[in-house]
């Protein structure tokens, strides 16, 4: 099964993704900031939030920030999440090939990433080996959350803005079936543009809660298509007392229901 297939189908069940990036500061009360603290941290979160995240995105930086026991939590953390829980990597690497392929061995062998994020602007050689097998996935950059996106992904080329272009080139390269896109939510009116260029590819959607992204317009562009709505500050931070797990789940609950009723909303009118 390609990796987007196998997405479609865990859409059914749902549109949650929980990024996991755990900050040594903001931990709740009675967790410690060491590689037993964040492992059961983190662990409780899975488990709380399970039944209502799809998939969950852990960041490179917040492992690769805490020293070598932080890449040992990253690399264990495959063995916590539900085997029909997608694990995608959030790594926005992009490498000449010869390096590639060993970041792609990292992310999928090492890691047992289902997909990872990347960046695209070094060409089709730097994707390569991200894309080799259909059932491990690619999440493109093609119109980030962060206000700096602007600067460079909307600009006209050639009298397309780049972040169309660089759609419709992912819809030219989908030749496995398992490329999607990353489009934030705080652009999400230039959400159907990407859905359309991309002939419907599946979306990675961040910038939900903390970054104040527009969860309903997100739903109504992106709902044509197999898309995964992320949220990590608010999910991993609802709590900062020693109750962290219980508000996580509810506030994982609290998305899911959001996705839905934007849905049901859509379907209604």
């Amino acid at each position: 099964m390609s990796f987007n297939e196998r997405l479609r189908q865990t859409v059914r069940r749902g549109h949650v993704c929980i990024g996991l990036d755990p900050v040594p500061g903001q931990l709740p009360e009675g967790v410690s900031a060491d590689r037993e603290g964040i492992g059961r941290f983190l662990g409780a979160i899975i488990e709380a939030t399970s039944p209502y995240a799809v998939a969950y995105k852990p960041n490179c930086a917040f492992y690769e920030a805490l020293g070598p026991w932080g890449w040992e939590i990253l690399e264990s953390l495959r063995e916590v999440i539900p085997s029909e829980t997608l694990f995608i990597l959030d790594a926005k690497r992009g490498d000449v090939g010869h390096t590639a392929s060993r970041y792609a061995h990292m992310a999928f062998s090492r890691i047992g990433a289902d997909a990872v994020t990347l960046s695209p602007y070094l060409g089709l050689d730097s994707l390569e080996p991200f894309l080799a097998n259909p059932d491990r996935g690619a999440f493109l950059l093609c119109l980030t959350s962060n206000p700096g996106a602007r600067q460079w992904q909307t600009a006209s080329m050639g009298g397309k803005p780049l972040y169309l272009q660089m759609a419709a080139w992912a819809r030219q390269i989908n030749l496995l079936e398992n490329v999607g896109l990353v489009a934030g939510a705080t652009q999400a009116d230039l959400i159907g543009a990407i859905n359309e260029a991309s002939g419907g590819l599946p979306l990675l959607i961040p910038g939900i809660g903390a970054q104040g992204g527009d969860l309903e317009t997100a739903v109504r562009f992106a709902r044509e298509a197999p898309y995964l709505i992320n949220s990590s500050r608010r999910i991993l931070s609802a709590s900062r007392d020693r109750d962290f797990a219980d508000a996580a789940a509810q506030a994982a609950s609290d998305l899911h229901l959001a996705i839905q009723k934007a849905e049901e909303t859509l379907v209604g009118s």
